[in-house]
């Protein structure tokens, strides 16, 4: 008789639920409405504050939700699902390149509908703001790498893992995350696009299980808005 080669060890399940999102969202509102009281005594505003009003409280809300799962559970690694493996890096360039094709028609049919008004909140917010190479840099960095990975961590991260540890299967909790991301941002006008652009990622977190094959997506999805705002921040294309 052959040996039997035994499976991987299960999982250890976390004790934090829909708490730790919920905690962690309200850090952001928080840090939110307090990095706009700061914004608004501010005059003349600059790119550098703009840029923190920008990543701090997703920063926060990140960091608050990294906390709940030490305290509360075996920690992010674990937790999150967040060891690179080459599948989940392939999966998040395989999503992220692929989602475009889905996204960027859709950016293109929400632009001829709404016409000249069509833009984003980080595009509105920059909108009539220069900044020198480096502090541009910074932006896009911020836009394109931490932005995504802090969301991630707020909404396929923690409240996926509150939604299954209710016992929903993984496409509820698809399905939930899709539409809170988009109603999270509360960029009412974009809502719909909002959840185009979301669906990609949601279903890289279905296909890896994991966290980082959707944040790989994310930060792809906002590789050409960074690009055009660092453009349009050092003055060489039109505000957007």
């Amino acid at each position: 008789m052959e040996p039997v080669t035994p499976g991987p060890a299960p999982r250890p399940a976390h004790r934090w639920g829909l708490g730790a999102y919920l905690v962690a969202e309200a850090v952001f509102l928080v840090a939110s409405g307090l990095m706009g009281l700061l914004l608004v005594a501010q005059d003349p505003v600059t790119a550098g504050s703009l840029a923190a009003a920008l990543a701090v409280p997703t920063v926060a809300a990140a960091l608050v939700g990294l906390l709940v799962t030490r305290l509360r559970g075996n920690g992010p690694v674990v937790d999150l699902q967040l060891r690179p493996t080459a599948r989940d890096v392939g999966l998040g360039f395989a999503f992220g390149f692929g989602g475009l094709f889905l996204t960027i028609p859709a950016s293109l049919v929400y632009v001829s509908v709404v016409g000249e008004d069509a833009s984003s909140a980080v595009g509105d917010i920059f909108g009539d703001i220069t900044a020198g190479p480096g502090v541009a840099l910074l932006i896009v960095a911020i836009v394109v790498l931490v932005a995504p990975l802090c969301e991630e961590i707020l909404y396929r991260g923690l409240l996926w893992g509150g939604l299954t540890r209710l016992g929903a299967n993984r496409w509820l909790a698809f399905a939930v995350t899709t539409v809170i991301f988009a109603l999270a941002h509360f960029e009412w006008p974009r809502a719909l696009l909002l959840l185009v652009v979301a669906l990609p990622l949601g279903l890289a977190r279905v296909y890896s299980d994991g966290l980082l094959a959707p944040v790989i997506a994310h930060q792809i999805n906002n590789l050409l808005p960074g690009i055009g705002l660092y453009l349009m921040l050092t003055g060489a294309f039109p505000a957007l």
